[in-house]
C-alpha cells in the first residue's frame, strides 16, 4: 500500500528535490504540488492525500493557516511541518495547530522517511535537532515552576515545611509554633497544593531540593 504526499512549498527547487527522494521509495506516491498556502489547501480538497509534507513560510497563506483550514475539511489528514527554524515558538504552534510533526529542511532524506513512517502509524515526529531545544526550554519551566512555587509560600509555611522536612509530626510542630494541629494540618495542604506534591515523600523530596 502506497502513502500518497501532498508537497506545499513556495520553493519549486526544494520541491523537486523531495520528489526525487520520494521516487527511491515505491511505497511513497507524489499525490500533488502546491507552491502557496491556499493552493495547498485547494490541492488537499482535490487529492486526499495521506500525508501533506508544508513549508510554515509560504506567500498568500502561511502553512499553520492553511493547516488549520485544511484540518477543517479534513479532519483526518496527516501533516509534518517543514522549516528552516529549529524554534520552540514554531514546533508548539505548528502542534497546537493539528500538525503531527516537525522537521527541518536541513534534515537527511533518512530522517524524512523516518518522520513519514512515524506520522503514518499514528504517532508524533519532532526533528532530533529540535528535541534537545524542547528539552531544554521544558526544564527550564520547570526549574522556574519550582522557583515559583517556593515563593508562593509564606514565612509561616516555609517554618512549617522545612519542620516536617526534619521529620517532625502534625503534634510537634504545633507545640514548637504554639498553634493547633489543625492549623498545621491547614499549612500542609496549603503548601502541598502550591508546590504539587501529592504525598508527604514527595513533599519532603521537595524540601530537600529547595534547601529547606
Amino acid at each position: 500500500m502506497t502513502t500518497k504526499i501532498l508537497l506545499a512549498d513556495d520553493h519549486e527547487l526544494f520541491i523537486e528535490g523531495l520528489a526525487e527522494l520520494m521516487k527511491k521509495r515505491p511505497e511513497l506516491e507524489l499525490a500533488g504540488k502546491a507552491k502557496d498556502g491556499l493552493q495547498a489547501v485547494g490541492e488537499a480538497e482535490r487529492v486526499k492525500p495521506d500525508i501533506i509534507l508544508m513549508d510554515i513560510a509560504m506567500p498568500e497563506l502561511n502553512g499553520i493557516k492553511a493547516l488549520r483550514k485544511i484540518l477543517t475539511s479534513i479532519p483526518d489528514i496527516k501533516v509534518i511541518m517543514l522549516s528552516m527554524y529549529n524554534s520552540r515558538e514554531l514546533i508548539v504552534e505548528s502542534l497546537r495547530a493539528g500538525a503531527q510533526g516537525y522537521i527541518l529542511k536541513e534534515c537527511t532524506s533518512g530522517e524524512l522517511y523516518e518522520a513519514i513512517k512515524t506520522v503514518m502509524m499514528g504517532n508524533y515526529y519532532i526533528a532530533r535537532s529540535s528535541l534537545a531545544v524542547m528539552i531544554e526550554d521544558y526544564l527550564r519551566l520547570l526549574k522556574a515552576d519550582e522557583r515559583n512555587s517556593a515563593r508562593l509560600l509564606s514565612e509561616r509555611e516555609r517554618e512549617v515545611l522545612k519542620m516536617l522536612a526534619d521529620g517532625k509530626n502534625a503534634k510537634e510542630i504545633a507545640y514548637e509554633l504554639s498553634i493547633s494541629k489543625n492549623t498545621v494540618d491547614v499549612h500542609r495542604r496549603h503548601i502541598m497544593e502550591k508546590t504539587g506534591c501529592t504525598s508527604m515523600a514527595g513533599l519532603v523530596r521537595y524540601a530537600i531540593r529547595e534547601g529547606y
